[in-house]
């Protein structure tokens, strides 16, 4: 049986590599934004279709073995992210919808076996047999933001695969099981006004981290707030979440203010993971504007990127966006106040809704520059670091899927019409006092 998947997934990946050969192998520079975003869509989904594991359909955690990962490890928000990224497959018609379809029900199946803690699910699995592998010595158990990622995916397939066949019904049920079996009001350590991102039940409360902003977790309280079986009260985001020393922030970066965040507002992926689902446009809470932090927020970073001031090779206008990525050494937090030299694609390439024409200038040099360096299997390799003269061979799913999704928010809304159609979240964000257009 294991042998005719495995088989059955060569197949798909030589169909859509071919298809792909076909469809990408002269682009010339003249070629329009829409064709480019069409290249670069399909070659990225590649990584969630031809590259997902064969027992379990989830995504891999990377594309190279390192750091002692093995072979089997497949991750829960990269998932999350990959299920998003399959649905504008189907949307542009590059994958059948059929296929996605049972696809992504034999995920949600695997997820019903799977270990889980109180509902919730670990970092990352065994793609084969569903066990939890750890992610540190005493992270071994539930990774609360890793599974709100996760279902900001599944949310959105749910809202999407609506026909009236056996698959599709299947889809919503399931993910409705998975859903309601989420028991986000647990993880307040015995009734605290604050979420906590990790329970192990091996260690319990050990990794003692609470969940607080501003960072890229808006999502996780955004759905602990919208469940119907085990919610948690909008005290503890009003208490919890936007009560820290680097919540809100007010200062001004290169003309620029920034309501929220660190300083020069931390890595790009802050104003990227939470908002592939959750629409920013006209969302306001008593905190911010969200859109307004966001944009800012990308300027900011681009701003610095061209300003250089440790006079890195390669930065300017063309070549921006600091984010957490690999790098020469492992793996880092880039920011503005942590920068190494290391640009990643996917932060400028995620920020298609923020800065269209700043990302289209990072797109078309990343492309046809530097894309004998940095463009490979499944789309933009990770990182590079020109001053080094490093490029990164590998790929990250929490990097790829991002792209896809956000050129595709920025081409039609898609994946955030789909997200904010959902009753629980409109009843969550009303419930925690937020604005949107959404909102009747």
């Amino acid at each position: 049986m294991k042998k005719n998947i495995c088989l059955l997934g060569l197949l798909f990946a030589f169909s859509f590599s071919i298809a792909q050969k076909n469809a990408s192998s002269t682009p010339g520079k003249n070629t329009s934004d829409s064709a480019l975003f069409d290249i670069v869509q399909k070659q990225t989904i590649r990584y969630f279709w031809d590259f997902a594991h064969p027992v379990s359909g989830m995504a891999r955690e990377r594309s190279n073995v390192a750091f002692d990962y093995g072979n089997e490890v497949v991750t829960t928000g990269g998932t999350g992210f990959g299920v998003m990224a399959l649905i504008v497959g189907v949307e542009r018609k590059w994958l059948s919808r059929d296929s996605v379809a049972r696809h992504l029900l034999k995920m949600i199946n695997f997820l019903l076996k799977a270990d889980s803690y109180h509902g919730v699910f670990p970092h990352w699995m065994d793609g084969a047999t569903g066990k939890t592998i750890k992610f540190s010595r005493k992270d071994d158990g539930a990774d609360l933001v890793e599974t709100a990622y996760l279902f900001q995916g599944l949310l959105c397939a749910r809202q999407y695969f609506t026909a009236h066949d056996r698959t599709e019904n299947d889809i919503r049920e399931r993910i409705g099981w998975l859903w309601n079996d989420i028991e986000w009001n647990w993880f307040t350590q015995n009734g605290q006004d604050v979420l906590y991102w990790h329970w192990s039940p091996n260690n319990g409360w050990a990794m003692n981290f609470p969940i607080r902003g501003y960072n890229e977790c808006l999502i996780t309280y955004v759905l602990a707030a919208s469940s119907d079986n085990f919610p948690v009260s909008d005290k503890v985001y009003h208490r919890g979440w936007a009560v820290s020393n680097f919540f809100k922030n007010g200062k001004t970066f290169y003309n620029y203010p920034l309501p929220l965040g660190f300083d020069y507002g931390g890595p790009l992926f802050f104003s990227q993971y939470s908002f592939l689902g959750l629409d920013p446009h006209g969302l306001k809470d008593r905190y911010a504007d969200y859109w307004q932090q966001n944009l800012n927020h990308t300027l900011i970073n681009r701003a610095y990127c061209i300003d250089n001031p440790k006079k890195y090779k390669g930065y300017g206008e063309n070549a921006w966006g600091l984010t957490s990525s690999d790098n020469s050494h492992g793996y880092g937090g880039h920011s503005p106040t942590n920068d190494e030299g290391v640009i990643t694609p996917t932060a400028a390439l995620s920020a298609f809704p923020y800065t269209p024409e700043y990302s289209m200038q990072a797109l078309r040099n990343f492309y046809f520059n530097l894309g004998d360096k940095i463009w490979s299997d499944y789309g933009f390799t990770d990182a590079f670091n020109q001053t080094e003269g490093w490029y990164a061979k590998s790929y990250l799913a929490i990097d790829e899927g991002p792209i896809v999704v956000m050129i595709e928010n920025y081409r039609s809304g898609l994946l955030w019409k789909l997200f904010m159609s959902c009753h629980e979240i409109q009843n969550g964000l009303k419930k925690l006092d937020f604005h949107s257009p959404y909102l009747k």
